[in-house]
């Protein structure tokens, strides 16, 4: 009766172990996979921040791009700041920027082309702790003198809010997410193109607000937690070849 019993135990046993290694086992593969696909995302980055800018593509083609393969394109273009309510987007520091590294605001912009459409400008970074609208209306009033800009810059697209973002300060017109379709058409910017071009030059005489260069560097852990997945997997299979053991000596 006893040796009946422990056979169906040990066999449940070993097929909970099976189930434990083969899930952490494939978390582990997916950690390395994640990884292929970041080391192969950091090259195709750092290539477009490192090309030489190109020009802005027509209206025709905006509808093809997209932030898969177009992210981050250095392009350059003349477009005349429009007198229209700017947006501040709030940063806690930036991923990209070495020199945004704290708090502050995102001067965002409506700029027209020479042909008529309209592209949002991220216009560089504004030191404003306290989120002050007065310290960006000083800060963009200098820009819009409605000539025409030589600009040049990085292509970026829309980020989704998270589940904790905050909801956008209308009256302060600040908002906490890089999502310019939503900043125009909550501030009446008409129709704009489906990417946002994030300054890197001109830079204002006194620096504010400050553009400037790129440099990505994402995070990468996915080596370190497919170790620990592989790890696990390793732990569960000799604690149930220790258990068998005991239970042979038992």
């Amino acid at each position: 009766m006893n040796g009946t019993a422990r056979k169906p135990r040990v066999a449940g046993f070993a097929l909970f172990t099976l189930m434990m290694m083969a899930f952490f086992i494939a978390l582990g593969v997916w950690q390395l996979q994640r990884r292929a696909a970041k080391h192969e995302l950091i090259d195709a980055l750092t290539e477009r921040l490192a090309a030489a800018p190109i020009a802005l593509p027509p209206p025709a083609q905006w509808a093809a791009l997209n932030a898969a393969s177009d992210e981050f394109r250095r392009v350059s273009f003349t477009a005349t700041y429009a007198p229209l309510p700017d947006a501040m987007v709030y940063s806690s520091g930036s991923a990209v920027r070495k020199d945004a590294s704290g708090p502050g605001t995102w001067a965002f912009l409506p700029a027209r082309l020479p042909t008529g459409e309209m592209v949002v400008i991220d216009a560089g970074f504004v030191e404003n702790t306290m989120q002050d609208r007065a310290v960006e209306d000083r800060a963009v009033k200098k820009l819009v003198t409605g000539e025409p800009v030589a600009l040049t810059g990085y292509l970026r697209f829309p980020e989704p809010p998270g589940l904790l973002t905050p909801a956008e300060n209308r009256d302060k017109r600040l908002w906490f997410v890089r999502d310019h379709l939503a900043i125009a058409s909550s501030l009446g910017w008409g129709a704009v193109a489906p990417f946002y071009v994030d300054l890197e030059q001109p830079v204002p005489q006194n620096g504010v607000p400050r553009p400037g260069p790129l440099d990505v560097h994402l995070k990468d852990d996915h080596l370190q937690y497919a170790i620990t997945w592989f790890a696990l997997a390793l732990a569960v299979l000799i604690a149930f070849g220790v258990w068998v053991r005991g239970r042979r000596q038992g």
